[in-house]
């Protein structure tokens, strides 16, 4: 009886751990479908979150209006390789404008977006005091219309010719008081060597390169000797209509048009020995400023006469561009970009900016003197 009950137990034992066994599975195969729905609920959710998140990014950006605006930019160019962006290798002053504006979110989207022009390229060392740009930017306006968001708005209309530099300075945002502040939010942002002047709004058709009516160089210089009257006489020969090309950096792959229009040439004292040629022109070719003062400096240390810029103008008599030394870049400054019916907003004190600029430019032209 004893060895039939013991079998029995044994039997009862066994069955209930293949139960046991049983239980263990089915719970373990609960636990992992509860797992799985967890993760595919997350999942939904998760997928829903960052939907709503894009959506409402989205509608928030579509929130916004834009206004198509030119701003009008001063650098200093000694530590960097240009203005113009050439992607991650250089630093260069149009990268850190596009940085500061991603910074304060003036430029809805990508800078690709924006329909963004500039109006000069000017090369590593190069400075300016007045360079230009357009771009669309974010705007305050409740209430812009299609053709405010392109450009003018009914205020932006009553915009006279263009006017002078004082009538500029002078000039307030009053037509914009309830406008972004585009002048102080990108300064915040930028570099002290880089600092944006003014801005205003343009119209629809409007590009900074193309809109230009001229521009204006100034090269800095000391006068160590040099024939002045000579200088002046020549610089005069460079007026008008001419093939540019042995006064320049031959650039093949991307100009075959060297006709350029010099409007102005004017060299004139500013203080003591110093110097400068002002050069007016619609459009000028790589490095030809640079070109023409190397020529001029060669005048007045008496290395070549006044024939010199007629032969070098004839392009059948001189077929190549001679050997020379350009002039040095640090002391050229890109003056002014003039536009038809323009008048930036610009805040106090751009004066006192300038006269800095202009103090350090002289000290640049001493430390270089012995260079030109």
């Amino acid at each position: 009886m004893e060895e039939g009950r013991i079998r029995e137990l044994e039997n009862d034992v066994a069955a209930l751990s293949a139960r046991i066994k049983a239980l263990e599975v089915e719970n373990a195969n609960l636990t992992a479908r509860l797992s799985q729905q967890h993760g595919e609920n997350q999942s939904l959710k998760s997928k829903r979150t960052h939907k709503n998140h894009k959506n409402h990014k989205k509608e928030n950006q579509g929130n916004f209006k834009r206004r198509f605006v030119a701003l009008k930019i001063m650098y200093i160019g000694s530590c960097y390789h240009g203005f113009a962006s050439q992607g991650c290798a250089f630093n260069t002053v149009e990268s850190e404008i596009f940085a500061a504006l991603q910074r304060t979110n003036l430029v809805v989207g990508s800078i690709a977006d924006a329909n963004y022009s500039r109006c000069g390229r000017t090369d590593r060392g190069v400075s300016a005091t007045a360079q230009v740009i357009a771009l669309y930017l974010r705007s305050k306006k409740k209430a812009l219309d299609d053709t405010e968001e392109s450009g003018y708005g009914s205020k932006d209309r009553v915009i006279v010719a263009r006017s002078s530099r004082e009538e500029e300075e002078m000039f307030a945002a009053e037509t914009d008081d309830d406008e972004i502040d585009y002048v102080s939010s990108l300064n915040r942002a930028l570099p002290a060597d880089i600092r944006v002047l003014g801005w205003c709004p343009v119209p629809p058709g409007f590009h900074a390169r193309f809109s230009c009516l001229y521009r204006e160089y100034k090269y800095f210089f000391i006068d160590d000797g040099l024939n002045i009257d000579a200088m002046k006489q020549a610089s005069q020969r460079l007026l008008g209509e001419h093939d540019f090309r042995n006064f320049c950096k031959m650039d093949a792959d991307n100009i075959h048009n060297y006709t350029r229009q010099i409007l102005a040439f004017d060299i004139l004292p500013i203080e003591e020995c110093l110097w400068v040629m002002h050069v007016r022109g619609n459009a000028f070719l790589w490095h030809q400023v640079r070109c023409m003062a190397a020529v001029l400096f060669m005048i007045g240390r008496g290395h070549e006469t006044l024939t010199i810029i007629d032969d070098l103008l004839d392009v059948d008599k001189t077929m190549r561009k001679p050997q020379y030394v350009m002039a040095p870049e640090l002391p050229l400054v890109l003056q002014s970009c003039a536009f038809q019916g323009l008048r930036f907003y610009c805040r106090p004190g751009k004066s006192q900016v300038r006269s800095r600029l202009t103090f350090w430019f002289t000290y640049v032209c001493r430390i270089k003197s012995t260079d030109t």
